[in-house]
Formats: C-alpha cells, structure tokens, sequence
C-alpha cells in the first residue's frame, strides 16, 4: 500500500508542473544488453545470438523495478551490416497498483571496413512503444488515522489515460580495431511523450551515451598468449537535466570464466552503486551474474540490484566470420 502511494504521489507532484521528465530503465550488464546500449552493435558478433536478460532493482520493497529483455542479431553478408530485434518489458511498482512498459525495437547496423585494422558501424533503430497503468492507488484522502483506507476516492481517474502508445527512433555509431573500440549513441531522438493524464506531457527526454573500451591481453610465463585478458571500460550516460550516469571498471577473463568491477557514479563525483559481476563461457553458451550494491546516502537498505543475462551464439557461414568483430566483452 505505502509504496503504491508513494509511486503515484511522485507521478502527481511530477505531473503538477506540467511537463514530466521520465528515464529509461538502465542495465548494470551494459554488455550484454549491446543492442539496448547502441544501435551499431547489431550483428557485432556477425554470427546469430540470441540473448536474455533480467534486472530485478531495489528487491527490498519487493517486485517494483524489474526489467525483462529479450535480443537476437546477427551479420547479414548480403546487406553489408547486421539486423537485430529486441523486446523488452520493464513493471515499476508491484500487484495492481503498477506502469508497465512493453518495448519493440528493430536496428539495422551498416559497417564500413575503413582500412585493414579499424572499422566503422552505423546503426539505426525504429521502436514502438506500449504503456499502461494499473489505476488502483491508495490516495490520502482515502486514508483514516486510526483505521487506515477505508474511504472512498475523491480522485477523478476520468483524466487518466490507462494506455499510451508511440514511436520513437535512436541513432548511433562505433569504432573499432582490433583490440580497442569507441562509440556514442542518441535515443529518443523524437522525444515523445509518456503522459497519462489528459491535458499534460511527460516527455521522454533524448539519452545520450558514450562509451570507450580496449582488451589487453597479459603475456607472462604463467600465461600463454590471449589466455588472460584485461578489459578496462568506462561508459557516460546524460538523459534531461537530472538523469547522469558514469561507469568506470574493468573485465578480468581466463579460460572461460570472466569477473568484472565498476563503479557508478556522476561526474560530480556522487557514487552510485559499486557493481560486481562474474560470468561463465562454455563453448557457445554464456551465462553471467551481477549484483549492485549501493554506496549512496540511500546506503544499502534498498538491497541493491542482481541482474541475470544469458546468451547463445550460433553457428554461422563462414563469410560473416571473416568479418571484423568488435572487441567489446560479451557480458
């Protein structure tokens, strides 16, 4: 009941300025969410993969921020790029009381082999989108001292729209060489709006994204070459005014088992959250798991985050594999 209430009383306070600036929900596994991440990534491992994901944030106040994705691309030699589609469902709030948001999202990547050693990828994404709202919230003239809710509603739920459907479109690019790769992506490049209540606007405002990342491979005596790798990475995300987003870690990798560390934070250094992660590969199956633990004023109390990413690569012609890859971490 409380956390309903809360929910809907920030959508009100949100809602009673006119303009409403929504976010989008957010992977601590950036990785393996690549088409989620930028567009150019579409069919980067030019065989077909097929991914999921599952971010279950804030467990303490129980099933309220959850996201669900599911990704498959692949190289197309014909179309000199590569194709992809995902789909994805995040629930804020939890039972009745809860926005849901249903995402379909299609990309093409064009890719342009610039000389021997460094290549460049364009990608463009079309996408519908699909919300709606459960109107069942406890409001406070619902609420009595002593007894709790038991009055009925003074709210008007006839200028609520419990549906809201539009597209949008998101752009970006990549460049990459053999060991070391960069990239920026735009999405929401139309800013629609999320609103449910008539006669206002809740804009979705663009996110942008950059990112930066190189694979360093550890040659020693203990080591043959390539059999320990470093991946240092670092991501910037800046969505309206009050949304910034800055990571910087690494990924470890030895003989299929891969771990990775990050922090979160802003770039007025106000830590987030500190992100630990460790991942299995066994031939083409990938299997990893983080978890987010919070370093902020909120402390840990919320209980962070576990997120969860499984992929599958499959077999593909033998041309595709002749392309260039991105050397970006499959996790």
């Amino acid at each position: 009941m409380v956390r309903r209430f809360l929910i809907l009383l920030t959508l009100l306070i949100l809602g009673s300025y006119g303009v409403m600036r929504a976010q989008d929900p957010h992977f601590s596994q950036f990785y393996a969410n690549p088409l989620y991440l930028n567009p150019a990534f579409a069919g980067s491992e030019r065989c077909p993969r097929l991914s999921l994901s599952y971010r279950n944030q804030w467990p303490a106040f129980g099933s309220t921020f959850v996201t669900y994705n599911i990704a498959y691309d692949q190289y197309w030699h014909a179309l000199r790029g590569g194709v992809g589609i995902y789909l994805m469902d995040d629930v804020q709030g939890s039972g009745d009381g809860r926005i849901n948001t249903a995402t379909i999202n299609a990309m093409y990547s064009y890719t342009l082999q610039v000389s021997k050693k460094f290549s460049l990828a364009a990608g463009f994404q079309a996408t519908f989108a699909m919300r709606r709202i459960n109107w069942d919230f406890v409001f406070p003239n619902m609420i009595h001292p002593l007894y709790g809710p038991i009055y009925a509603s003074l709210e008007n739920p006839d200028i609520i729209n419990t549906k809201r459907n539009y597209v949008d479109f998101s752009a970006g690019i990549i460049g990459f060489t053999e060991k070391v790769f960069f990239g920026v992506a735009v999405h929401h490049l139309t800013q629609p709006s999320e609103s449910f209540l008539r006669g206002s606007d809740a804009v979705l405002p663009r996110k942008y994204t950059a990112h930066f990342g190189a694979e360093i491979p550890i040659n020693s005596n203990k080591f043959k070459r390539g059999d320990l790798l470093i991946a240092p990475q670092i991501l910037f995300q800046q969505q309206g005014a009050f949304f910034q987003q800055f990571y910087w870690g690494m990924y470890v990798s030895r003989m299929g088992i891969l771990a990775g560390f990050w922090f979160r934070q802003t770039f007025e250094f106000q830590y987030d959250a500190f992100v630990m992660m460790v991942g299995y590969k066994y031939n083409k199956l990938r299997f990893s798991y983080s978890y987010d633990l919070t370093i902020s004023k909120l402390s840990n109390s919320t209980y962070g985050a576990h997120e969860v990413s499984i992929a599958y690569t499959f077999g593909c012609h033998e041309k595709a594999k002749k392309i260039s890859t991105v050397s970006c971490p499959s996790f």
